[in-house]
């Protein structure tokens, strides 16, 4: 398996940034995720990290080296981080749960699935298509939905009092949350699939997306759509939080974002989500820097590893 990855977030206009995102592999499967705690609940920050180590936890546990089921795993993982925001409101003695939205991926084989709660995205660009995007579990998005099935009546009494950033689902909620899933979609060499928090989409059109894609590589095309969302919004702007990878993709093999598993031994795990919290302790934000850094620490071990002489059976 082979990939190039990038990764960017900005904290925009809002006093803190509490979107994550990562990524982590074994030889023969890639897990790629993005979470953005929600505004209005306590400790945003805290329930996007905590949704992505579970689930980088679970895929440590379960991919060895692939995963059996992937859409079973993508799902079960998602609960799994929505019943630790549960047990961590619940210790803490809160009165309100943190929450969060969360997108997930999967990249195993030749194919691609992926899951999302909330209105965190994936885009899947094929050339100067796009070819998948996921629904927001949104009142606004399921009436569009709605209205493009061609139903008579309104699914949301007085939609129009609803605006963009009202969910009907998201971890950490007191029902259980709605998780969707989908694929296998089988991928093709330059394949681009990208993540992102609503403050991207909420100022970039879907054909800005699909076009920068498609004419730039992901080390380029990132940060360009993160700087257009944060200059469109201005000072108001939300987090913005984009992850994109390059499937086979034709990045410079030497640059840090390029990323081979081929010389992984089968038990070997490598991440960039941090590992778990300790008692009282707060999410450490990621830089630029630390992120490269750990992308490198990650390929030197791998360098490492395929040095060492393999053990025959």
């Amino acid at each position: 398996m082979r990939f190039s990855v990038y990764q960017v977030s900005r904290k925009g206009g809002r006093p803190k940034n509490e979107d994550r995102m990562g990524y982590c592999y074994t030889r023969h499967s890639g897990l790629f995720a993005l979470a953005d705690g929600m505004g209005g609940h306590p400790e945003g920050e805290v329930a996007s990290q905590l949704a992505l180590q579970t689930l980088s936890a679970m895929f440590q546990r379960d991919a060895k080296p692939t995963l059996k089921d992937p859409l079973r795993f993508l799902h079960d993982a998602i609960l799994a981080g929505h019943h630790a925001l549960l047990r961590y409101a619940t210790d803490r003695g809160l009165l309100d749960t943190p929450r969060s939205t969360i997108v997930a991926c999967v990249l195993q084989g030749q194919a691609a699935y992926w899951a999302h709660c909330g209105d965190s995205r994936l885009y899947l660009v094929r050339g100067e298509k796009l070819v998948a995007r996921t629904r927001d579990h949104s009142y606004t998005e399921l009436q569009d939905a709605m209205t493009s099935a061609g139903a008579s009546a309104s699914v949301v009494p007085n939609p129009h009092q609803f605006n963009r950033n009202v969910l009907f689902t998201c971890l950490g909620s007191p029902g259980k949350p709605v998780v969707d899933t989908a694929g296998p979609l089988l991928l093709q060499p330059g394949d681009k699939v990208m993540l992102c928090s609503d403050g991207l989409w909420s100022s970039v059109s879907d054909a800005m997306i699909t076009d920068v894609l498609h004419e730039r590589p992901i080390s380029d095309a990132v940060p360009e759509l993160a700087e257009r969302a944060l200059r469109k919004a201005g000072a108001r702007s939300d987090n913005v939080t984009v992850l994109a990878v390059d499937w086979e993709g034709t990045e410079d093999a030497d640059t840090t974002a390029a990323v081979s598993t081929r010389a992984l031994g089968d038990e070997v795990f490598a991440s960039t989500i941090q590992a778990s919290l300790a008692a009282g302790e707060a999410p450490v934000e990621m830089d630029e820097a630390e992120i490269d850094r750990s992308i490198r620490e990650i390929n030197e071990a791998i360098r490492r590893a395929s040095e060492k002489p393999q053990k025959r059976p």
